[in-house]
């Protein structure tokens, strides 16, 4: 870890000038200034005082900040062939996220597996062929075809099913993830 740029990156997003913290740390700017520059070290307690005074802990200082993926290449996804269906994760590890995005692909006769009530909403798009959308708790079938959406609460049992000839293909997003 580079302890200097650390501390600069956080001088700076608390908007404070090198003379400032030194002031506020009971240091000398010049000491601060090498300090940034990684041309000396600090003592444990001299740290302590500066995080403190950025107004981080030292546990927090030194935990290395994930960035976040924002890209998702084909060989990030996960895939699950099934018999009737392949599921694939378009983002991996979906679960800790607000929506989980999946490419189901459904055999002839193939089905998603039964959504049991949830809060939360889906939203789907079919990009190849055509599926039933099944609202098991009220008995009624919506009919999708390539090019069409659907956008629903997830408060009632329901599944996709492939009502076409060959195979289906759809995104299909969900908030909270339940895949």
């Amino acid at each position: 870890m580079d302890i200097g740029k650390r501390i600069k990156a956080l001088r700076i997003k608390n908007g404070l000038t090198l003379e400032e913290l030194a002031s506020r740390c009971e240091l000398t700017k010049g000491f601060l200034s090498q300090l940034e520059r990684n041309l000396t070290s600090p003592s444990i307690t001299t740290l302590e005082d500066i995080v403190e005074v950025l107004g981080v802990s030292l546990e927090t200082f030194f935990s290395e900040e994930k960035k976040q993926q924002m890209v998702f290449k084909v060989n990030d996804y996960f895939v699950d062939e099934q018999d009737e269906k392949t599921i694939t994760w378009l983002v991996p590890n979906a679960q800790k996220n607000a929506m989980e995005p999946i490419l189901l692909k459904l055999g002839i006769g193939g089905s998603s597996h039964e959504v049991k009530p949830h809060e939360g909403e889906e939203w789907g798009y079919v990009l190849e062929g055509k599926i039933t959308l099944a609202d098991l708790t009220n008995g009624i079938n919506y009919s999708i075809k390539k090019g069409e959406t659907f956008y629903m609460r997830g408060d009632f049992r329901h599944c996709l099913k492939n009502a076409g000839k060959k195979e289906a293909k759809l995104l299909w997003v969900c908030t909270p993830p339940i895949f």
